[in-house]
């Protein structure tokens, strides 16, 4: 079974827990696009429901797909986001932002009474670090901020490595909110809620793609079925 089967299987196991008259949280990437595509099908079989999008592209598809859409500042709180991830472990902490959307998703996700994160079995890991840690940063100050980051990367991973994003054709990636991203290259993550506090006192950061102590069920696919985690 291909990953994309895999991603399709666990946005379906995710699309059980909608219910009439949600306010659902719509993440960002290759995953919730699938649950996206699902709870459009839904809609157009009935469901009411009034959705927050994390990014501007799951905005355009959601529009599309006629799903009613909203924003923080009408509704202040949710019944549910849901998500991928790019890592997550055995205590439901997450690696995010992969599709450089983390600033947002964090912020639905911490405005939603829970969140579900949706992912193949590939994505578990048994320490956070593996993969590149997105940090989003101002541009102003760029080269103080990069350094103030390789700073705390001395006390808390095993590697040193910190590359600015670029899209494919070579300029810098631009999220939706103005700001840059320093993919940071911790190897293992030693202690994620230090680090967490250790980047965010650093003035250039807007914010990092750890989400610790938000995600209270995954549905995570693999070859033999779905599997759910809870906390």
């Amino acid at each position: 079974m291909n990953t994309d089967n895999l991603k399709r299987r666990a946005a379906e196991a995710a699309i059980a827990e909608i219910h009439q008259d949600m306010r659902i949280g719509l993440g960002t990437g290759s995953t919730a696009k699938f649950f996206v595509d699902l709870l459009g099908a839904r809609v157009r079989e009935g469901l009411r429901c009034v959705c927050v999008p994390t990014s501007e592209q799951t905005a355009r598809q959601a529009s599309e797909l006629g799903i009613p859409l909203t924003d923080l500042d009408h509704l202040d709180r949710l019944d549910l986001t849901v998500d991928g991830t790019d890592e997550i472990d055995t205590r439901l902490s997450l690696i995010k932002g992969g599709g450089g959307a983390l600033l947002r998703e964090k912020i639905v996700a911490a405005a939603s009474d829970r969140l579900i994160v949706i992912a193949d079995q590939s994505k578990m890991v048994s320490r956070l670090g593996a993969f590149a840690l997105p940090v989003e940063v101002n541009s102003f100050g760029l080269g103080a901020t990069r350094h103030a980051v390789a700073a705390v990367m001395e006390n808390n991973g095993e590697g040193r490595k910190i590359e600015l994003r670029k899209t494919v054709t070579g300029v810098d990636f631009v999220t939706d909110g103005g700001h840059k991203i320093l993919d940071a290259f911790f190897g293992r993550i030693s202690d994620a809620r230090a680090l967490s506090r250790a980047l965010l006192d650093i003035p250039g950061v807007v914010q990092h793609g750890l989400f610790l102590d938000m995600c209270d069920t995954a549905y995570l696919a693999g070859p033999d079925g779905v599997t759910k985690h809870r906390l």
